[in-house]
């Protein structure tokens, strides 16, 4: 087997090779070993002369990283990928010599775990943003792309101590809020749990260390409680003729952490607390293990959990139970089967580990392909990668809540999902069509929180749409995500026709219209403008990136500029607003614009038009340039409400609020908001927020109010 290119490696390295191979030979056929040696060898030569900042031979991380993937007994071509992971990024080997060498299944691996070094970008975050979008779409075509990269993470981790201090909290905030969660997702836990603590002691290493000697001091403490209970576990267990393992758990340092700083606990509070694993042979026998620790030790009400018969969303099952234990101490019981503990520690990997056709195998590899399908879908809607990546880490922490459709469905949705997250898991539509729900038969607002075990149906109309406000309380990936894309959607749609009406009036000056411009001369401004589409130019117009009035001259010949329509200038022509035109148009709040107003349409760059009455006092900071600068009128028959503000100045009575508000009610006007600004012991100002139709709307409710006795005068509030 030696060759030359044997002789690149030091005997370090052909020792480490020689250890992962030993170990590759309980489980893998000779020739995939001999497979794994080859790219071994190619490896060596292409980072031959590359050092680790430690100073090692570069060779030593891509082993290292195949050990951890050995150690997971994964296929021999996740192995090789692992060996080769970073001879597309570091040196000058292609995708296609891998390829041919190796196959195009390994190259695929490889090429996905691969970072993006021949693109610019602008800042550090848009690179890890993108790198992490395409490492996504590859675990989409192959999930082992993760289990490489999550290897590659791990002995980072484990080699981090020589990089500075400010690259070394950077990679461990990565890899607390993506590469752990993830790990978390796909069920691996050995992986996730030396994620964390890696992560936490390098993110926070002073904590660390106090944690971890707090812990050092406590569990000498423990350990004769700890072996009481689990005596009278044992005895137990014997009487009622039940075998299993038991095995004391020790909460992981960064779980510890978490829970202290999360529940503002004390270390005392959090530490005093004992856990125990009970392995069984069947599930049935978990069922009974639970019937007698209940009798052993009485439950804490409220504190059972049975994700046996409904698993978390990584296909982790066991059941789960705290108890009131012997000195008032709490005990935490997990209860499982053999199978079960060793998915519980090896999650999506289990698929390689153990041969598929086992029914609970296959389960969590199906539904980690359905959360790849999920991210994919997110991926679509996302505007660019750094969104795509908040989307995903707030898909990445899903404690679960676990609710049921009306036809009994169980839906599992993240911690403080609302009646929208529930719309949207159902189904995009029924997201975006949403309009009301019952939760439990009774009908409740859109944002109320869910809670495991309600029964919850939405009502929906085929009009409505997904409105910006559900923002503010969605929680999970999948409706944040389809909701921006409804509105970016939505606001082109608006910005295309603002924009369109717009230019059309700044080319009547010259007797044209946008429909009338040849294809030649619309073809040269679009190349020009460095633009695609037209549709692209009326969205800028419409959201105040590009004047009309330059796009209208551009269009129109020089020979032309000379003709203009019978009326002389644009000003005979007004833009006529419909109070409908969406998130592009935009109406003052400080003039608080109704139709029968004189208006003046304001065009802000990114913004779409702000119209204001043409007597605000905010105005006169926006009249140049005077391109920005449109006169508009209402279109006739508006029949929208908009808001506007009214001071009341009362007598200081019981109930003058009551009778004014009931008035307002009365004129069939709708109270948005209402604020008491006392003056003096005789008189309050009251000031109202109320929705009208128009100016005569107004004046009618106005009109009322006036008459009523203990008011002394009302006005309308402007700037």
């Amino acid at each position: 087997m030696a060759t030359q290119q044997e002789t690149i490696a030091n005997d370090n390295s052909r020792f480490l090779i020689s250890d992962l191979c030993h170990m590759l030979e309980g489980y893998l056929e000779p020739e995939q070993v001999q497979e794994v040696y080859q790219a071994y060898l190619f490896g060596a030569e292409a980072h031959e002369g590359q050092h680790r900042l430690s100073g090692e031979p570069y060779i030593y991380h891509p082993i290292a990283a195949a050990r951890i993937l050995g150690e997971l007994r994964l296929d021999h071509k996740s192995i090789i990928a692992a060996i080769l992971h970073d001879v597309i990024e570091d040196t000058e080997t292609a995708k296609e010599q891998i390829a041919r060498d190796f196959g195009s299944e390994v190259a695929d691996l490889v090429d996905g775990v691969s970072k993006l070094t021949q693109m610019e970008f602008e800042s550090q975050a848009e690179a890890q943003a993108e790198n992490f979008r395409k490492m996504i779409l590859a675990m989409v075509r192959d999930i082992r792309v993760i289990l490489v990269k999550l290897a590659d993470r791990l002995h980072n981790m484990r080699t981090l101590g020589v990089m500075r201090p400010d690259k070394r909290r950077r990679i461990a905030r990565e890899t607390l809020e993506i590469y752990a969660p993830i790990a978390n997702r796909l069920g691996i836990n050995t992986l996730r749990l030396e994620l964390e603590d890696l992560g936490f002691q390098a993110m926070y290493p002073l904590r660390y260390r106090v944690l971890e000697k707090a812990v050092r001091e406590a569990r000498g403490h423990r350990k004769e409680v700890l072996n009481k209970i689990e005596t009278s576990i044992k005895r137990r267990l014997r009487q009622e003729k039940l075998s299993g393992r038991i095995l004391s758990r020790e909460k992981h340092l960064y779980s510890l952490y978490r829970k202290i700083r999360d529940k503002t606990l004390s270390f005392d509070d959090v530490y005093d607390v004992y856990a125990f694993r009970i392995i069984v042979d069947r599930v049935d026998t978990c069922y009974r293990v639970l019937g007698v620790m209940h009798n052993l030790y009485k439950p804490v009400p409220g504190k059972f959990k049975d994700y046996i018969a409904i698993p978390k969303a990584n296909g982790y099952q066991s059941l789960h139970t705290i108890l009131f234990g012997p000195y008032g101490v709490p005990i935490e019981v997990q209860i499982r089967t053999e199978e079960m503990d060793k998915v519980a520690e090896s999650g999506v990997a289990a698929h390689w580990l153990y041969k598929a056709g086992d029914q609970h195998i296959d389960y969590i590899h199906a539904g980690a392909r359905e959360w790849l399908r999920e991210l994919l879908e997110i991926q679509k809607h996302a505007g660019n990668s750094l969104e795509f990546l908040e989307n995903v880490k707030i898909d990445l922490f899903p404690d679960a809540v676990y609710v049921f459709t009306p036809a009994g469905e169980i839906m599992k949705l993240p911690h403080g999902a609302t009646v929208v997250d529930f719309a949207y898991a159902v189904h995009t539509d029924v997201g975006n069509t949403c309009i009301a729900s019952k939760v439990d038969r009774q009908l409740v607002p859109l944002r109320t929180q869910l809670h495991s075990g309600q029964t919850v149906e939405v009502v929906t109309a085929a009009a409505a749409h997904p409105s910006p406000a559900w923002l503010s309380f969605v929680v999970s990936a999948k409706a944040r995500s389809n909701i921006r894309h409804y509105q970016k959607n939505m606001k082109r749609e608006e910005s295309v026709e603002l924009g369109r009406r717009m230019l059309n009036r700044a080319l009547g000056v010259f007797n044209a219209s946008a429909d009338k411009i040849s294809e030649q001369r619309l073809t040269a401004l679009l190349k020009e403008c460095q633009l695609d589409e037209f549709e692209d130019l009326l969205v800028q117009i419409g959201l105040g990136r590009r004047p009309a009035v330059l796009v209208a001259r551009a269009l129109v010949p020089a020979r032309d500029e000379g003709t203009t329509t019978a009326n002389g200038d644009a000003a005979a022509q007004p833009l006529v607003i419909r109070g409908t035109e969406g998130m592009v148009m935009h109406f003052a709040k400080c003039c608080r614009p109704i139709p029968g107003d004189p208006v003046v349409g304001i065009v802000t760059k990114g913004r779409g038009m702000v119209i204001h009455t043409e007597t605000c006092r905010n105005l006169s900071e926006h009249k140049h340039p005077a391109e920005n600068c449109l006169e508009v009128q209402w279109e006739p028959g508006v029949d929208e409400e908009f808001p506007v503000e009214i001071g009341v100045v009362v007598a200081d009575r019981r109930g003058v609020l009551a009778t004014v508000a009931a008035v307002i009610s009365e004129e069939d006007s709708n109270i948005e908001n209402v604020a008491i600004d006392e003056r003096d012991g005789l008189t309050n100002t009251l000031i109202f927020t109320v929705s009208v139709h128009n100016r005569k709307h107004l004046a009618s409710v106005m009109r009322r109010v006036r008459g009523i006795d203990s008011v002394v005068r009302i006005c309308r509030l402007r700037s």
